[in-house]
């Protein structure tokens, strides 16, 4: 006959399948199941217990109370997931409203040409003395240089007449600044419009006119 180490079994045994919250085999074993597998090892240890010796009532009610525990878990679980969907959901049908047709910036040196005019931008670790901006073919050539002078710290933008572009491809830019000759740290930004908004694999995406499909996240900034 099994004695009271059975109890310690069936509590492990629960443990067992309860320990693996966001892990691969999270969702492999069921709310349902588990109790299924509780009750079955409950009865077994019932059933096999030393009558001299049986499982107390504290001890039982231990056991029962850790099932209902995991119930609750994958019951919490369930919610959220279904919270964050709708979340989700609803990021992108305010976004399809607030951001389609917009522009905005993006970490990017790849210039989208749009109705002759082509804008960028970027961030400036510090003041520089010196900033220009080369733009360049898709084979890397320079084509026209920007000369914006001096400039404070922080981000600025640009606009270039890219009219006479006749290259396949878009043009890509390359920022230069300077201080005393030392060159300044600076991150380069390109501006786009909004075509659409979507959601995938849980996450907003944004559609952009020259960039193709980004992550919502990407955007620096909404113009």
């Amino acid at each position: 006959m099994l004695t009271s180490s059975t109890s310690a079994t069936t509590s492990n045994a629960l443990t067992a399948g309860t320990s693996t919250t966001g892990s691969s085999t999270t969702g492999t074993t069921s709310a349902a199941s588990q109790q299924d597998r509780f009750m079955k090892l409950l009865v077994a240890q019932l059933n096999n217990q030393d009558p001299m010796n049986p499982m107390d009532n504290a001890q039982m009610t231990s056991q029962i109370a850790q099932i209902n525990t995991v119930s609750g878990i994958q019951q919490v679980n369930d919610t959220l997931t279904n919270m964050a969907a709708q979340l989700n959901a609803m990021q992108v049908m305010q976004g399809s409203s607030s951001l389609v047709g917009k522009n905005v910036l993006i970490g990017s040196n790849t210039l989208t040409v749009s109705n002759g005019v082509a804008s960028g931008g970027m961030d400036l670790a510090a003041s520089a003395e010196s900033v220009k901006v080369d733009i360049m073919s898709p084979g890397g050539q320079v084509i026209d240089t920007l000369n914006l002078g001096a400039q404070e710290a922080g981000r600025h933008t640009f606009d270039w007449d890219a009219s006479s572009y006749k290259f396949t491809g878009q043009p890509t830019f390359k920022i230069t600044a300077t201080t005393g000759g030392k060159a300044i740290s600076s991150t380069a930004l390109a501006e786009d419009k909004v075509t659409s908004v979507s959601s995938s694999n849980g996450a907003m995406t944004v559609q952009l006119q020259g960039h193709g499909s980004v992550a919502y996240s990407d955007i620096q900034s909404i113009l």
